[in-house]
C-alpha cells in the first residue's frame, strides 16, 4: 500500500516515533502517613533537617524508625513546593523551613500559631563572663572583656589606641632613596643614574 499524503504516513508512524524519544519519568515514592508525620514534626520542631547523601542507609541519623531515603524524598517534595530551602555540602543535605513551609506544616500537623520552630525562638540571654573573679569592677558600666576592648579602641580619638589618630603621611625628614645597582633584582630597571 502506497501513501501519497504525508499526514497519513505521519499518523501511521506516530506511535513508533513517540516510542523512540526518551521519556523522562517522574518516580514517586509512597511514604506512609505515619512516617511523613514523623518527618514533618521533626523539621517543624527544629526548623532545620540534615541528611547524609546515602540512599541505602537503613535509618536516618536523627529519626529512629525512618529510612534516610524517605527523609530525602520527603524533603525533596517540600523543596519542589517551595516549603524548604536546600543546601548541599560535603555529602550532606541541609534543609531549612521557609515561611510558607512553616504555615503549610502548621496546617498539616494541626499546630497552633503560638508554637514556632526552634530557629525562630529567641535564645534566653545568658550572663556574660566578667573575667577573673573580682576583676569586673573597673571594666565599665556593663562589665566583660568586650567593653575593655572597645574602650581601648576609642582612646585617643579615632580608635587607634596608642597615641590617638593614625598618621597618614610620612614625617618631614622622610626622603626615600632608590639606588638600583642590583641588575634584575627588584622592580623596574633602577631609574636614571
Amino acid at each position: 500500500e502506497r501513501h501519497t499524503s504525508t499526514t497519513t504516513l505521519w499518523d501511521k508512524h506516530l506511535d513508533f516515533s513517540i516510542a523512540t524519544f526518551p521519556v523522562q519519568y517522574s518516580v514517586k515514592m509512597l511514604i506512609p502517613k505515619k512516617t511523613r508525620v514523623e518527618i514533618y514534626t521533626a523539621i517543624f520542631k527544629d526548623g532545620v533537617m540534615v541528611a547524609k547523601k546515602d540512599f541505602n542507609a537503613p535509618k536516618h541519623s536523627e529519626l529512629e524508625n525512618v529510612s534516610n531515603l524517605m527523609v530525602i524524598k520527603a524533603m525533596q517534595s517540600l523543596k519542589s513546593r517551595g516549603y524548604v530551602h536546600e543546601q548541599f555540602a560535603w555529602r550532606h543535605f541541609y534543609w531549612s523551613l521557609t515561611n510558607e513551609g512553616i504555615e503549610y506544616l502548621r496546617e498539616y500537623l494541626h499546630i497552633p500559631t503560638e508554637v514556632v520552630p526552634n530557629t525562630l525562638k529567641r535564645q534566653a540571654q545568658t550572663a556574660r563572663p566578667t573575667g577573673p573573679a573580682g576583676a569586673g569592677g573597673d571594666r565599665g558600666a556593663r562589665g566583660g572583656y568586650r567593653d575593655d576592648r572597645d574602650s581601648y579602641r576609642r582612646e585617643g580619638g579615632a580608635g587607634r589606641g596608642f597615641g590617638g589618630e593614625k598618621k597618614v603621611a610620612p614625617g618631614e625628614g622622610f626622603r626615600p632613596e632608590f639606588r638600583g645597582g642590583h641588575a634584575g633584582a627588584g622592580r623596574g630597571r633602577g631609574g636614571p643614574q
